[in-house]
């Protein structure tokens, strides 16, 4: 391979990581502890938030355009200029020459334009500050705290699952398949490090997650209790309660001052929900489905695997998935004998979607009706398995950092003085050969965080430590092709020759004592949990840089100072100086 590719290579590598790191630094450097609190806070508290800003600049900016109509827009109020400006366009009005504050407000049709507005801008602030974080670094409970999360069990729902009352093996059979489906959920949406455990009794649930509070997290892959079914919609009273609910404007199916009588036996009203803006489920309307599941339904416990697709005509999200052998056989019983009829995917009583059935369906089904980012939580469910038993979020509390924040620093100092003295001994020891390694070891630490930064790693102690480790292991590398190096320079041999025999004869011995290791650190990542999980994901990355660095980079550098910048002599050691 040329210097030119070896180079380019680098240079590509290099912007990658770049790209990997920025958000990292975005959000440790340069956003406010403010706005991280409110990053951090949930959807509905976001949209608390971003309504009491609106109406809060709503007011004055009508009571600065009643004082001074032709006064200056503040820089504050400046995003709106762009909207109004369309807006002239659109309504085919002249543009103003400059803008003033009735120029702007001129711009939306009327108030509730204006205040929908200025509620978009802060929302889209916040929830980019949420998507930047989830793009970012995140620091474990040992570090930065996080949150303590107390699940309790709902027997009723096992009951009603089971048909009879459980008994004490099967409640333990459904409290530790909950906890292994919650550990694969938590995995699979990147949460790393999370500790769950059994409370102290035999119906609750206790989950550690590392990073800021933010409830959202915990819905993220616990979606609601954990109950997933179809149910066949009952058409017939459907209609007749879309009528009643229209002429009823505020009718809702617990209030008793609305009576309605034309629900059959049998049947139940669910409401119907779609996501707003903030991503908050919405009530559309009611409808009413067949209750009884083992005669008109199936449970979500029968699906195998799913997967978001595409529609290829409408290019809509769909949710694909597979049905076991029994539960394919209740779904085609179920959608032949109901053909025609509409199908409701409900989440925890809550209607999702539903659509009619157009022929019978055996074991591959598709859904369709969720936009793309409900459609991939849906589809980790479902791969997830639905819970045996419904959970309740009884409590859900911050927790602060185990180690205070002298004890943190005083960490941090350690690794920085560690660090320094290793590149201080490489360069003192190995002279201009000892500054390559230094070079190597630099770009090492800088891809081993944008490996991790691209995966949302949830950065502890141990992991840093695995971090650490890997630096002396970098080292070590160095030092094994320098020595090599040597022993070929003191036979008489040119710097070229020199440098193409000891990478050539340390290659083998670097990458059999690497991929010991990284065998053993793999099998760590794969069957170790919790803090020992992240040293053993931190320590594979870094073993895997380190060759990178020690045996690519490190080469071209030597390489290019002996081919292109013409060195015909080593600067590798107090003795060899001069030779």
């Amino acid at each position: 391979m040329s210097k030119r590719l070896r180079f380019i290579i680098i240079l590509v590598l290099v912007g990658m990581g770049v790209s990997f790191i920025y958000p990292t630094l975005q959000w440790y450097f340069q956003v406010p502890q403010d706005k991280k609190l409110l990053a951090g806070s949930s959807r509905e508290q976001i949209r608390e938030y971003a309504q009491a800003k609106a109406r809060k600049d709503l007011d004055a900016l009508k009571e600065a355009v009643t004082k001074d109509p032709n006064g200056s827009v503040p820089e504050t109020y400046a995003f709106l200029i762009d909207r109004a400006k369309q807006n002239y366009k659109i309504s085919k009005r002249d543009i103003p020459d400059r803008w003033t504050l009735s120029a702007v407000l001129a711009g939306f049709k009327n108030e509730r334009e204006l205040f929908m507005e200025i509620e978009n801008y802060y929302r889209k602030e916040i929830m980019d500050l949420k998507d930047l974080r989830s793009r970012s670094l995140q620091l474990g409970l040992d570090l930065s705290g996080g949150m303590t999360v107390v699940l309790q069990a709902d027997l009723e729902s096992l009951k009603r699952r089971l048909g009879h009352e459980p008994s004490l093996a099967e409640r333990q059979d459904a409290m530790n398949r909950a906890l292994e489906i919650l550990n694969n959920r938590i995995d699979q949406f990147g949460v790393t490090e999370p500790q769950i455990r059994r409370g102290a009794d035999d119906t609750t649930i206790i989950i550690e997650i590392p990073g800021d509070a933010d409830p959202d997290r915990v819905r993220a892959f616990l979606m609601g209790k954990g109950s997933l079914n179809f149910h066949i919609v009952d058409e017939d009273a459907t209609a007749k309660l879309i009528e009643y609910q229209r002429a009823n404007p505020g009718y809702t199916p617990d209030d008793p001052k609305y009576k309605v009588d034309f629900i059959p036996p049998g049947s139940v009203i669910r409401g119907y929900y779609t996501k707003d803006k903030y991503g908050i489920d919405q009530l559309e309307r009611y409808i009413v489905i067949l209750e009884d599941i083992q005669e008109n339904g199936l449970d979500g416990s029968h699906i195998q695997s799913a997967q978001v697709a595409r529609d290829p005509i409408t290019n809509q999200p769909t949710v694909n998935f597979v049905l076991d052998k029994e539960g394919g056989d209740k779904f085609y019983k179920l959608t032949d004998r109901y053909k025609g009829k509409s199908l409701a995917i409900v989440m925890d009583n809550k209607v999702k979607a539903y659509a009619r059935i157009q022929e019978a369906i055996r074991e591959s089904v598709r859904i369709t009706g969720f936009n793309q980012e409900e459609a991939q939580n849906i589809a980790l469910v479902l791969r997830t398995a639905a819970l045996p038993v419904d959970l309740e979020i009884i409590n859900l509390q911050a927790v602060g950092a185990t180690l205070g924040a002298d004890a943190i620093q005083a960490g941090l100092q350690a690794s920085l003085w560690g660090f320094l003295l290793v590149v201080g001994f490489m360069a003192l020891y190995y002279l201009g050969a000892g500054l390559i390694a230094d070079i190597a070891l630099l770009l090492n630490v800088f891809f081993m965080i944008a490996i991790l930064s691209v995966f949302n790693f949830t950065l502890t102690l141990t992991s840093i430590a695995g971090i650490v480790l890997t630096v002396g292991m970098a080292v070590d590398a160095n030092v094994i092709i320098y020595e090599r190096i040597k022993e070929e320079y003191k036979l008489g041999k040119s710097a070229v020759a020199s440098i193409e025999a000891g990478f050539a004869k340390a290659f083998w011995t670097i990458m059999d004592s690497n991929i010991t290791t990284l065998i053993a650190a793999l099998f760590l990542s794969q069957l170790g949990k919790g803090p020992i999980q992240g040293f053993a994901v931190t320590l594979s990355v870094g073993i895997i840089t380190s060759m990178f660095t020690a045996l690519f980079v490190s080469r071209l550098i030597f390489d290019f100072l002996t081919d292109v910048v013409g060195f015909n002599k080593l600067s590798i050691s107090w003795r060899l100086r001069a030779s």
